[in-house]
């Protein structure tokens, strides 16, 4: 008798009780199609349903031990779901109490029928793989430049046989800007950050030795810098670009190119890290600590995790650079984990803050912009740009009351009130609501005031001390990524600040003391971040200024120890047991199921709990604090409360238990609620 074979199936849902992998025969006539990756649709409760999913694995002989049904339907030939990446989601969503198939479905894009025909007709004319590399492009891709890693730590990283512990690196870049040369239809210099070039040519150099890289990076602007800068050392049927910023279609195209049996540079944002990739040799991950990495779709794993589960299951060389580090990465470093790559600190760029120079105890060195930076934006715009960045966008982002300095809030949502440009009535930034003027609630007072000007305003302030020079706004609603050379003022918010070439001839950081204010845990390695980030956008010989701050963090960034000032920073959050020394976890939900998950939390030694406290609509949110150890724990015990929530036949209504671990905002308790 004929046997006929078990599929494993993981089902694309997101309920948790349906997290496993279901088996099913597979019926003869569908013997040659369904194999591992494709996508199927099988028969759920009996067939009473047809669900979608993808099948996994087949096996001989089934593990359940009752009657099993048939696949119903192969969808298509492409095997979509690689073993690698079907291995990646199960672990990240192990660990972090989720569904595999929520991570599988930020991992495989949509299915678009057209493209994907088109696909495996070419694919089946190539002979199932599809071109490689020729020799011309393997040239290239040697020559690429990899400036800010040793020579011998290069080597290693490249070098396949040496094991993969010993090929992680934590890359410090120098904030500074370098010029790719004219090729091909380029005509002019790309100019783009140190770290980002280096990343683009240490995976050239692992593409020209048989490998396939990823580069993942925060956002739009530097993934357009990435594919610009690879697009000059290596062929276009080279580069995957995966990112959804470009529509479906080409997100698709870019996911199937990828799927190729041959060396392919992927590039993309946080979901590039699931991306396929032939043989990988190569995982970079670019500005870790920008918060567009942590992923807001459940289960919420950050590519940094994602990162660094790839890199332990396939043993791939792991890049993870930036200008100023996280704690995460100091963290790894002083483990031992990452080998650490840094500019020596007299090759490390000098930001100054103003209140130590000299005149610092004048009170015009308090001034929002002080006579320094008067000085230094009026001699610079004699060669080029300025770039002054700001920290929040619009006129006059948030009005308070002026007698008691109250926030005004909306009445109709109790949103942050401001004013969107000059003239205009102020409005509410959450639901766009006019706010007229009504007494204080606080002191009955009905005068008002701007905290900090906004982009706009400070534009229009600048533009009338400097008369002919051109003004740029560049926010969230005006995004440049590049303006052109000249006598001309940038006024960015924090991320939005556009490359000039050759660079800025000064950059003044503004509103300093006001972004070390946010009540985050976070605030100051996000505050290095942003202002290296600004900062490699200068001139070699140009000033960069920090305006109105003082005390360690402007110490450390005008000597060059920004490591010292992290190390001290993780030194702290060990003795409070606040992450990353830690991990933590939220679980949200009334306050009988946020009990009842925590339950079996409590005897577990390495974890406490702080709350629950009161949320909105009668719902509660505990923290959950653990050591790293006891995440496997954690985690299982969260996913069983989950499941159990899920299916409890008692309860008249859905679930509203909700569990991440690792929530970015779990210490968060900024004010900074207006859009950047």
């Amino acid at each position: 008798m004929t046997v006929e074979p078990i599929a494993r199936v993981l089902i694309d849902s997101p309920l948790p009780q349906l997290d496993r992998l279901l088996e099913y025969r597979v019926p003869d006539a569908l013997d040659r199609e369904a194999l591992p990756g494709v996508r199927v649709v099988v028969p759920l409760r009996g067939g009473q349903r047809q669900a979608k999913g993808y099948l996994v694995d087949r096996v001989a002989e089934p593990s359940f031990a009752g009657t099993l049904n048939d696949i119903t339907e192969v969808v298509s030939a492409a095997r979509v779901l690689t073993p690698e990446v079907a291995r990646l989601a199960r672990r990240a969503a192990d660990r972090a109490a989720g569904t595999a198939s929520d991570l599988v479905r930020l991992a495989v894009p949509a299915r678009q029928v057209r493209i994907e025909k088109a696909w495996l007709a070419a694919l089946d004319a190539a002979g199932r793989t599809g071109p490689g590399l020729d020799p011309d492009a393997v040239g290239r891709a040697r020559e690429g430049g990899v400036a800010s890693v040793p020579e011998a730590m290069l080597a290693t990283l490249l070098d396949p046989a040496v094991p993969a512990e010993q090929r992680r690196v934590a890359l410090t870049a120098p904030a500074r800007l370098t010029a790719l040369e004219p090729s091909g239809d380029a005509s002019e210099p790309l100019w783009l950050p140190v770290g980002l070039a280096d990343l683009v040519g240490l995976a050239a150099r692992t593409l020209a030795a048989g490998y396939s890289a990823i580069i993942a990076v925060p956002d739009y602007r530097d993934l357009d810098l990435v594919a610009a800068a690879a697009a000059r050392i290596l062929p276009p049927d080279a580069i995957a670009r995966v990112d959804a910023g470009r529509g479906n279609g080409e997100r698709y195209r870019g996911f199937l190119r990828a799927l190729e049996k041959r060396p392919t540079l992927v590039i993309g944002t946080r979901t590039a890290v699931t991306a396929p990739a032939h043989r990988l040799g190569l995982l970079a991950l670019w500005d870790d600590g920008d918060p567009l990495h942590a992923e807001q779709h459940a289960p919420g794993v950050h590519a940094r995790d994602l990162a660094l589960l790839r890199h332990d299951d396939s043993g791939c060389s792991l890049v993870l650079a930036a200008h100023s580090r996280s704690a995460d990465v100091q963290r790894l470093v002083e483990l031992g984990y990452l080998a650490a790559a840094a500019p020596a600190r007299a090759a490390r760029r000098r930001i100054r803050p103003t209140v130590q120079a000299a005149g610092g105890d004048d009170p015009g060195a308090r001034a929002r912009i002080p006579s320094m930076a008067w000085r230094a934006a009026t001699d610079a715009l004699a060669d080029g740009a300025v770039l002054l960045q700001v920290a929040r966008p619009g006129f006059d982002p948030r009005l308070v009351c002026a007698d008691c300095g109250e926030p005004v809030r909306c009445r109709a949502c109790s949103g942050p009130v401001g004013l969107r440009r000059a003239a205009a009535a102020p409005s509410c930034h959450w639901c766009g609501a006019i706010a007229p003027a009504a007494p204080c609630p606080r002191c009955t007072g009905t005068r008002r005031r701007p905290t900090i000007p906004g982009s706009q305003r400070t534009a229009d302030e600048l533009g009338r001390a400097f008369p002919g020079a051109r003004v740029i706004v560049s926010d969230g609603e005006h995004a440049y990524q590049r303006i052109a050379p000249g006598r001309t003022i940038v006024v960015a918010t924090r991320g939005a600040e556009p490359i000039v070439d050759g660079g800025y001839r000064a950059v003044l950081l503004l509103d300093g003391e006001r972004m070390l204010a946010r009540d985050s845990l976070r605030v100051v390695e996000d505050c290095l971040r942003w202002w290296q980030n600004a900062a490699a956008l200068a001139a070699d010989d140009a000033p960069v200024l920090l305006v109105g701050v003082e005390g360690p963090v402007a110490q450390a960034l005008a000597t060059g120890t920004t490591d010292e000032l992290l190390a001290a920073e993780l030194a702290d959050r060990r003795r409070l047991r606040f992450p990353p020394a830690v991990r933590s976890a939220t679980v949200t939900g009334t306050p009988d199921e946020v009990s009842r998950a925590l339950a079996p939390l409590a005897p577990l030694p390495g974890v406490d709990v702080l709350g629950p406290v009161e949320r909105e609509l009668g719902a509660v949110r505990a923290i959950v604090r653990f050591d790293y150890a006891r995440g496997a724990d954690v985690a299982r015990e969260l996913r069983a409360a989950l499941v159990t929530a899920a299916t409890a036949r008692a309860q008249r209504r859905r679930s509203t238990l909700r569990a991440r671990l690792d929530d970015p905002a779990a210490f968060d308790l900024s004010a900074d609620d207006t859009p950047a």
